[in-house]
């Protein structure tokens, strides 16, 4: 998700390490931090890849900074990871935001709602937090007022979101009947 999110950010714009490192953690804030260990190795890749390129620009103080920026091939590799997101990146709540935050990169509103149709397909599967003997436990039957509370926010949630992806699904039919 790391190279999704550098890859996403430089598709708007050129940007330096830190500036990079700002917006991916605005994205995936406490949930997931990046660290300079992670993602300067991250963008080492991606530039060795030919997906970035980078030079040194003068920085506010004395210390120049390195500008990165996304190249065409860059932009084809961002484009086909978000045509075809990985399960893990479908199925998980905060790696789908990050798909979800950059999906407008893709101008084909067909694409797009296939990614949004994959998400609500897995959102629709029946499924729980919390087993007994196998069975999924329901918030009613949790029994236990704290994970009835994780499991109705989770329901709560999970309908809003079913809620949202139909509507946007809407949307895009329109936008390629039109």
């Amino acid at each position: 998700m790391l190279e999704l999110s550098i890859l996403g950010f430089l598709a708007e714009e050129p940007l330096h390490g830190y500036e990079l490192k700002e917006r991916i953690r605005a994205l995936s804030g406490h949930v997931r931090p990046v660290s300079d260990g992670a993602l300067y190795p991250a963008i080492n890749r991606l530039v060795a890849a030919g997906l970035l390129e980078q030079h040194t620009e003068d920085g506010a103080s004395a210390a120049p900074r390195r500008v990165l920026s996304l190249t065409e091939r860059g932009r084809a590799d961002l484009l086909d990871r978000l045509r075809r997101p990985k399960q893990a990146e479908v199925t998980d709540h905060v790696r789908f935001n990050t798909v979800l935050a950059f999906l407008r990169h893709l101008d084909d509103p067909a694409e797009q709602a296939a990614v949004l149709r994959r998400r609500l397909d897995f959102l629709e599967t029946p499924t729980s937090l919390f087993y007994r003997d196998g069975a999924p436990v329901s918030a009613e039957e949790a029994g236990d007022l704290f994970r009835q509370g994780v499991l109705r926010v989770a329901r709560a949630t999970g309908q809003a979101e079913r809620a949202w992806l139909r509507e946007a699904l809407g949307v895009l039919g329109r936008a390629q009947s039109s």
